[in-house]
């Protein structure tokens, strides 16, 4: 072992203990080992900037974008406003429908966009079937996962490994090659779903059935402090506002500035304003306050008292959410976004103390009241996802969508006749997008998540190094060596086959399914080589591995979006997940040697 093969090494475990320990954003960590790859001496530059010609990752940017497209033309979500009718199947009936659905719509656009704009609507239908919404919401994920590997298309994860098949041997993968294992792993996953998800899932309340009927139709009103007020130097609780009153306190608003967090220590002033939450009983209520008006005070020069009807909707922290680590006061989030947070569900549980302190993490669940503008305008925003999204496509951008259709389909015949290379095809479909106004240049820039383009540059460089400097060769012979003493020459490269297939699984658990690939490709070629057989078995089977995160929700996004609006637990995941990877393992070292070949 020479030393820069001991450095790449050493960078490599950084790097994964770094993504583990989540104190280093995952992007930041991927270009901080491209920096030091390039500093150090290990790549040149020519070699490490060749990673951004890779056509990888720009096919993936294209495809957020196409994805983006297709999204705002509101096809996917007339198609599930027509399941309506699903409302009168049972459990497994209307469990088979949803997940073809999402697998076949997950085969040809990025899975996450199809899970958002489901989710409301099948939360809605299970309700209306008599199920809670953890029944569904985990094969809702799977099924997006499971669809995505049987095309290129379907993840990010199958086209890095083409890529990387295209470097290596000249021919990327086909567009329905990843069908030959997608399909069977797809259809076994349904089948166990089916048959033992109603056993093995929980039975878990969401935010909204902490509460009752009535507090869901609460409105919003304001008021302020009276001049010469009785109320002033008392508490909240000390002037009346109690829980049983029908009236909530969700704002002190003082100077301008918001007392959210601190309001039941704080001892009122003259003219601070109140934001209330009033049940309709709790109007009358709030009106017999003493000191606390509802009324005008035209005299005051205080601007007009207004009540709404007040929504209450659950929305999911973004990844790239620019509030993450910060509290709500640290973000002034009532100001902000004209919506106050009724509770947080984080873990399995569900929040409703301490809101004002607590840090925000990705996945958490937050439960918003606020009015219909509020929330119309928070449709669309990274920061937080609504579970009910309420804008409605125009007219003209309904029109729009057979342009939409006509490129994604451009893609799909370009990728699997060899018309063209898929990220030619993808480019030239965005570009069309671009000048037919179907998809605004800001709209599809926005739509990208560059913070995974720059984890997979990151690792692709950091891949380059492995190759380059023969660390993967290395590595590969020594997994090879050992395996070497319990195994025949025939057996070898079967045996290697599910080894490589498990080292990926797991990486992908811990880490992300993009950075799983790209390094988990490139030692594949390595074994291989050394093996001196086909590498396409090899990378088949890393493109499923990488994809199969399904025991825990932090290895897929889809599995993070489902885990706070299910009100589920990490160890929901586990147990429903670990016989699903267990499935897909069998299945894949079994298929895969079949159909490609040693």
């Amino acid at each position: 072992m020479t030393w820069d093969i001991a450095f790449v090494f050493a960078l490599l475990i950084l790097t994964l203990i770094s993504f583990v320990w989540e104190k280093v954003p995952a992007d930041v960590t991927a270009l901080s080992v491209f920096a030091i790859l390039i500093a150090t001496g290990i790549l040149s530059s020519d070699d490490a900037f060749r990673v951004f010609s890779n056509p990888a990752p720009i096919t993936v940017g294209a495809m957020f974008m196409l994805s983006a497209a297709l999204e705002k033309t509101g096809l996917i979500r007339s198609l599930t406003h027509k399941l309506q009718r699903l409302s009168r199947l049972t459990y497994r009936p209307f469990l088979i429908i949803i997940m073809l659905l999402v697998g076949i719509l997950s085969g040809f656009i990025n899975n996450t966009p199809v899970v958002v704009v489901m989710l409301p609507i099948v939360l809605s239908l299970s309700s209306k079937i008599g199920v809670a919404g953890s029944k569904v919401l985990i094969p809702l994920s799977y099924a997006s996962i499971l669809g995505g590997t049987c095309t290129l298309l379907g993840t990010s994860t199958n086209i890095i490994v083409s890529g990387v098949s295209e470097k290596y041997s000249g021919s990327p993968l086909g567009m329905f090659e990843f069908a030959f294992i997608g399909i069977p792993v797809f259809l076994a996953g349904l089948i166990y779903l089916t048959l033992f998800g109603n056993k093995l899932l929980p039975w878990r309340e969401t935010l909204t059935s902490i509460l009752s009927e009535e507090e869901r139709r609460e409105y919003i009103a304001e008021a302020f402090v009276d001049t010469g007020s009785p109320a002033i130097g008392k508490t909240l609780k000390e002037a009346g506002f109690k829980r049983t009153s029908g009236v909530r306190v969700i704002d002190l608003v003082r100077s301008g500035v918001s007392l959210q967090g601190r309001m039941q220590e704080i001892k009122l002033r003259d003219g601070d304003r109140l934001f209330l939450a009033c049940r309709a009983s709790g109007l009358a209520q709030a009106r017999s306050i003493e000191g606390i008006d509802l009324a005008t005070e035209r005299e005051l020069g205080l601007e007009h008292i207004n009540a709404h009807e007040g929504l209450i909707v659950e929305g999911i922290l973004g990844p790239n959410s620019e509030i993450l680590g910060k509290t709500l006061e640290e973000v002034n989030f009532r100001q902000r976004y004209r919506l106050v947070v009724l509770a947080i569900h984080r873990n399995g549980k569900n929040l409703r103390d301490q809101l004002g302190t607590l840090r925000l993490a990705f996945g958490d669940t937050l439960l918003l009241l606020g009015t219909d503008e509020a929330i119309q305008n928070m449709s669309g925003s990274e920061d937080i996802i609504l579970m009910e999204n309420r804008a409605v496509p125009s007219k003209s951008e309904k029109r729009k969508s057979f342009t939409v259709l006509a490129a994604l389909a451009g893609v799909v015949t370009c990728a699997s006749t060899g018309f063209a290379p898929i990220e030619v095809a993808a480019i030239v479909a965005c570009a069309v997008l671009f000048l037919t106004n179907c998809l605004r240049p800001k709209d599809g820039y926005a739509a990208v998540q560059w913070n995974i383009l720059f984890i997979i540059f990151g690792m692709l460089s950091l891949g380059m190094a492995m190759s380059e400097t023969g660390a993967s060769a290395w590595l590969a012979d020594q997994l090879i060596s050992g395996v070497t003493l319990f195994t025949s020459e025939g057996t070898r490269p079967y045996v290697m086959l599910a080894c490589l297939y498990l080292l990926t699984n797991i990486l992908t658990e811990v880490l992300s399914n993009n950075a799983a690939a790209v390094l988990m490709a490139t030692l594949a070629v390595g074994i291989a080589e050394t093996l001196g057989v086909d590498m396409k078995p090899f990378l088949m089977t890393v493109a499923v591995a990488a994809s199969a995160s399904f025991s825990t929700p932090i290895g897929y996004q889809t599995n993070t979006y489902v885990y706070g609006a299910g009100g589920y637990r990490f160890s929901d995941f586990v147990k429903i997940g670990g016989p699903l990877n267990l499935i897909c393992f069998i299945i894949s070292i079994i298929v895969i040697p079949t159909i490609w070949m040693f």
